[in-house]
């Protein structure tokens, strides 16, 4: 079975597996690694922990991932951990968010049915850690320098959820006070979490915008399996406001179907009464719904029952900036969605910033 009913009840078993800590089932080290402080920490608490370490040639190269099917193989590879150096300083693009892209991780344990990493990382996405963070920050920092006077912006979560492994790696925290440090610098990153304690506290200057991926309560429910509710998420985003930090929602993706305009009212509607008035100003991304081909083959096999709309013969094919071209709702509906959230959040958030809806 690669997906259907038993394996749903695997992983949303209404005993709140999602609030758990991810912890990796197996973890493979690079041995350079070892020759930095934070593969020594890392090393160090996951034998602790009674985690199986194997020692790897590269982090890219995870071989030993195996299962009865695709599905099987799915699972394991979210439960597992590889710990590397980050080779290349090059930061990718990050259009339209950011200027460039922070290496810090890749990967996430949730198993969101429509997620765009299907496309990049395959059916095999598990995790992985760069310890060498002061090489990447440094790689920042010079970046930074190459754009002054110009304000650069880093995404920190282009290619990942950083929040699960955070209370073992510290990664965000020692990068969000790197940027808090930079006059010209500022750090973004998203996540579908909620473990944001550690982070409450960090002296960030106002320089690291927190924001969270929200979506209508029905696709939370149907979609994004290993994921905090809602509420949750959206008390999580309370704190973080609290904390003075400068707060973002990236609404994604955005799906058209029957009750979108009143779900996603009500998204807006519950946004606007928990968060704290301080929260103001906030930012909004709006992404609706896309895929790529490969990632629908992946889809399928892997959610075999999956309700998600990839019917290629009603979308829009468009190509895209990492040459590979996706399937995007028709033109008018995209117009549509978009007329009704920008004029919803002017009425729920009238001072907000709308960076961008695609």
């Amino acid at each position: 079975m690669t997906g259907g009913a038993l394996g749903y009840n695997k992983i949303k078993n209404g005993k709140g597996d999602y609030m758990k800590p991810f912890v990796p089932e197996r973890a493979y080290f690079e041995p350079d690694a070892l020759n930095y402080p934070l593969g020594q920490e890392l090393y160090e608490k996951l034998q602790s922990m009674s985690v199986p370490i194997t020692m790897t040639s590269s982090h890219n190269r995870i071989t030993g991932i195996t299962g009865k099917n695709a599905w099987e193989c799915y699972q394991k590879a979210k439960r597992t951990l590889a710990v590397g150096v980050r080779r290349s300083l090059d930061f990718q693009s990050c259009k339209p968010s950011a200027h460039f892209q922070l290496p810090l991780n890749t990967g996430c344990p949730s198993m969101c049915e429509y997620c765009y990493l299907m496309t990049t990382l395959g059916k095999k996405p598990y995790l992985r850690v760069y310890v060498n963070i002061e090489d990447v920050l440094n790689k920042a920092a010079a970046y930074i320098r190459e754009r002054a006077p110009e304000i650069t912006i880093f995404e920190g979560a282009a290619t990942s959820d950083p929040i699960p492994t955070e209370y073992l790696t510290g990664l965000l925290k020692q990068t969000i006070e790197f940027f808090g440090r930079q006059p010209l610098g500022r750090f973004r990153f998203v996540t579908k979490h909620v473990q944001v304690d550690t982070l409450l506290a960090v002296n960030h200057s106002g320089h690291t915008r927190f924001r969270f991926t929200l979506n209508a309560a029905s696709v939370i429910k149907k979609y994004e399996h290993l994921t905090p509710p809602l509420a949750e998420r959206v008390a999580a985003a309370a704190q973080v406001a609290q904390a003075g930090y400068p707060l973002g929602f990236i609404i994604a993706p955005v799906f058209y179907f029957p009750e979108w305009e009143s779900e996603y009212n009500d998204l807006l509607k519950l946004l606007a009464k928990e968060l704290p008035t301080a929260a103001q100003p906030i930012t909004f991304e709006f992404i609706t719904h896309r895929f790529t081909k490969r990632a629908k083959n992946n889809i399928l096999e892997l959610f075999s029952n999956t309700a998600l709309p990839l019917d290629e013969t009603v979308r829009q094919f468009k190509f895209g900036q990492f040459g590979y071209g996706k399937y995007l709702y028709a033109k008018e509906q995209r117009g549509e969605m978009e007329r009704f959230l920008r004029r919803q959040t002017a009425v729920y958030f009238p001072d907000a910033q709308i960076d961008y809806f695609i």
